[in-house]
């Protein structure tokens, strides 16, 4: 009765932990996209500030500095989601945006005796430093968000995304043309990596136990809630792998990165080249779509709190409607997109911003997807589904490369964004069909021991390896209350 009766503080110390996360992924999205800007400041000065190096770089050259990032963030996913399952999320998380700071501060002075061999190096090492951060993300959440507010919370931190898009964009487009130069990018992301930093020491904490500042009645309300383990519970790899619902969170999640992906890290090169648009309109426009992404995510997850809180359709229901709406309504205007040039300039960045804007509905549709499925095992599922993810960023740079070879050609940009648009169709209709909001069985503590029949004494349903039907459940929660 406790339970149901407490609903802990309207703010508390929950509320703080999503506030971090929210910083946190601002933090290195600032650290990881400003590359875009950086790149068209260093080969193209006169946009900028001339009293600082310009660098002759290829189209390739520059494919090879935008995507080298990922090539070191895929190799950490799974070894993030261990750590903080082995060490905790506190001191895992802290590691990682600090090295991913010292990387930023260190990024001009590797360019300077390397060039784009050195910047890619140091873009490297970045993506190591920040590849654990997000199953960590994912875990903090599953341990301090109690299933009623799992939604809000986790939707709210994660429009650090956006902020951190916007943020990137733009305001690394005025510092390059500030007196900092492009050096500046790089120094005032790692400021804002050690403050962030600073922060997450005095106020982050592992689990609502741990903290120092959380009171009695927010303790009792989410510890209760989630009825928190202490120890390790062993990770089901069969059960995961062979698991429907998880593999077609896998596959979106690849498809959203590819679509995304493509977005971001050529935004200011088709502004450039295909708009024909100088360095300081670029930086506006450039951050303008992400901009509209930030302020959807807002009236999504309003519109998605009614609904749920009215009991007007399932949280199956609601992930796959919103997961749609990011994925279709781009997958259309990405299409038109690539049919105009720079005497349809303001059609174009209209195009942009609604396939942006929208696709933020990607947070509640698929994002917060892993802690659904499994709470227990939220920081392993990230990590997988992070890993193959981020092989797609990898990819879409050199693809772009490859098949881009004259920037200001409007017909290789068209090919680019049909490619896009196409892997946004496909991957969510793999989810419609096979994706769920349902916990999994394999989430059980004592899930591997029941696989065998002489410790199994659990009622039938339990037992069952495969997703529980979503109306069986709805029907159980109905009665229950």
């Amino acid at each position: 009765m406790t339970a149901e009766t407490n609903k802990g503080p309207v703010l508390g110390m929950r509320h703080v932990q999503a506030l971090l996360i929210f910083l946190n992924i601002t933090t290195v999205f600032i650290g990881r996209l400003n590359v875009g800007v950086s790149v068209v400041a260093m080969t193209n000065a006169a946009t900028t500030n001339p009293d600082f190096p310009e660098y002759d770089w290829t189209e390739a050259e520059k494919s090879y500095i935008l995507s080298s990032f990922f090539w070191g963030y895929i190799l950490t996913q799974l070894l993030g989601g261990y750590l903080c399952k082995r060490f905790g999320v506190k001191s895992v998380m802290f590691w990682g945006v600090f090295g991913s700071g010292v990387c930023s501060a260190l990024t001009p002075l590797f360019v300077g005796f390397g060039e784009w061999q050195a910047y890619c190096g140091i873009r490297v090492l970045m993506g190591l430093a920040q590849g654990v951060v997000f199953p960590c993300i994912h875990q903090h959440l599953a341990k301090w968000s109690p299933p009623e507010e799992r939604n809000r919370l986790g939707a709210l931190s994660q429009t650090g995304i956006e902020c951190g898009n916007v943020s990137a964009m733009f305001l690394s487009g005025m510092i390059a043309k500030s007196s900092l130069g492009w050096p500046g990018i790089s120094y005032v992301s790692a400021v804002v990596a050690f403050f962030w930093c600073a922060l997450w020491l005095v106020f982050a904490a592992n689990h609502p136990t741990e903290s120092r500042f959380i009171g009695e009645n927010e303790l009792l309300y989410i510890e209760s809630s989630l009825k928190h383990h202490a120890t390790i519970i062993p990770i089901p790899w069969k059960a995961i792998w062979t698991s429907a619902p998880f593999l077609a969170l896998l596959i979106v999640r690849c498809c959203e990165n590819w679509g995304l992906s493509t977005l971001q890290a050529e935004i200011p090169s088709y502004m450039n080249g295909v708009l024909d648009m100088d360095m300081k309109g670029n930086a506006f426009f450039s951050a303008l779509p992400f901009l509209a992404m930030w302020c959807m995510s807002y009236i999504y997850l309003i519109v998605a709190d009614v609904l749920l809180g009215k009991n007007s359709v399932s949280l199956t229901v609601l992930r796959k409607t919103y997961n749609s709406i990011a994925f279709w309504i781009p997958a259309a205007t990405l299409v038109g997109i690539g049919f105009l040039d720079k005497d349809q300039k303001n059609f174009a960045i209209a195009l942009m911003t609604i396939s942006v804007g929208v696709n933020s509905a990607q947070t509640i549709g698929s994002v917060l997807n892993t802690i659904d499925l499994s709470k227990n095992h939220a920081s392993i599922l990230m990590g997988i589904v992070n890993t193959a993810a981020n092989v797609v960023p990898i990819a879409t740079p050199l693809v772009v490369g490859w098949i881009v070879e004259e920037n200001s050609d409007r017909s290789q940009w068209q090919i680019v964004f049909i490619i896009a648009s196409a892997i946004f169709f496909v991957g969510n209709c793999i989810y419609l069909v096979f994706g769920t909001a349902v916990t999994q069985p394999w989430d059980a503590e004592d899930y591997l021991q029941t696989q065998n029949p002489e410790l199994a004494n659990r009622p039938p349903m339990q037992a069952l390896s495969f997703p529980i039907n979503e109306n069986s459940k709805d029907k159980m929660d109905s009665k229950s209350h």
